[in-house]
């Protein structure tokens, strides 16, 4: 009989399970420059005072753009804002400006202090909308994976009282795709827990599915047909918990925990349909 930490190993690590995860990641840098290349990008916009506190946006054409917020997985301790870069062109047809946001990596970095790190960076969004031309209430938040769980974080955040020249409002929508909502299963698992040392005590405190939602905000849930229970579960919980603000859950055929956000920047994918929803409601 499987052990609780060997089914939580297997469950949880997503790149042991897509064999070809190498691959991906390459062509995800790739298609990034790419995109940098053909779009017009204010990359390295320092948010904070720290090195790593930095994001890129793409401008849309008109000033009163909504404007799409992509936070990136990686368990809070691996890849960058450069590696999607990809997601903005589909999205610049349809006249939204994206945003990209980058953020101290584990383990120098802890989950408690990226959480911080991303409420500074929309808030600084937010108070530099004129600047950098987009209509500062329609903020959309999205994320994938540990960006998923960063994207409910700043759905429950209280952001007067993290900067009381901030509305309570800041965020009008969120997306999250494959996300962690309950940090607790991480403990037993050695292979993320080496570097974001939780133990249980703030791997709950942590976790947006013991939180209210601080919004009325709607939210967007998704994850791939081929991702590991885990991760189903996660969705279908948080969902259940935040169902005041679920507008939709979907479960992306023949995807799996990569390749579900390649869906995307599919223009021809459910999950593109949804997001420019989500925005319109915004």
């Amino acid at each position: 009989m499987e052990s609780d930490i060997a089914f939580l190993e297997r469950e949880y690590n997503a790149r042991a399970a897509v064999r070809d995860h190498p691959q991906i990641f390459a062509r995800w840098a790739e298609q990034g420059a790419a995109a940098r290349r053909l779009r017009a990008c204010e990359a390295g916009l320092q948010y904070g005072s720290l090195a790593v506190e930095q994001l890129d946006i793409f401008h849309a054409h008109q000033s009163d753009a909504p404007l799409f917020v992509f936070i990136h997985g990686g368990y809070w301790r691996s890849l960058d804002k450069s590696d999607f870069s990809w997601l903005a062109p589909p999205l610049l047809q349809h006249g939204v400006a994206v945003a990209l946001l980058n953020y101290g990596l584990a383990p120098h970095t802890s989950v408690e202090d990226i959480v911080r790190q991303q409420l500074k960076a929309i808030g600084w969004l937010y108070r530099n909308a004129s600047r950098l031309r987009f209509n500062a209430d329609r903020i959309v938040v999205a994320g994938h994976s540990a960006g998923g769980h960063l994207t409910a974080m700043m759905m429950a955040a209280l952001w007067p009282q993290f900067d009381s020249t901030l509305p309570r409002n800041v965020v009008k929508a969120g997306l999250a795709i494959s996300g962690v909502f309950d940090l607790q299963p991480l403990v037993k698992a050695s292979f993320v827990n080496s570097d974001l040392k939780l133990d249980a005590k703030r791997a709950r405190a942590l976790s947006p599915l013991y939180m209210p939602s601080a919004t009325d905000a709607p939210l967007i849930t998704a994850v791939g047909a081929l991702e590991s229970s885990e991760f189903k579960r996660q969705s279908t919980e948080f969902g259940a918990k935040w169902s005041t603000n679920l507008l939709r859950h979907l479960e992306l055929p023949h995807a799996n925990h990569l390749t579900v956000c390649d869906e995307l920047a599919n223009p021809g994918s459910p999950l593109f349909d949804a997001t420019l929803e989500l925005i319109r409601r915004a």
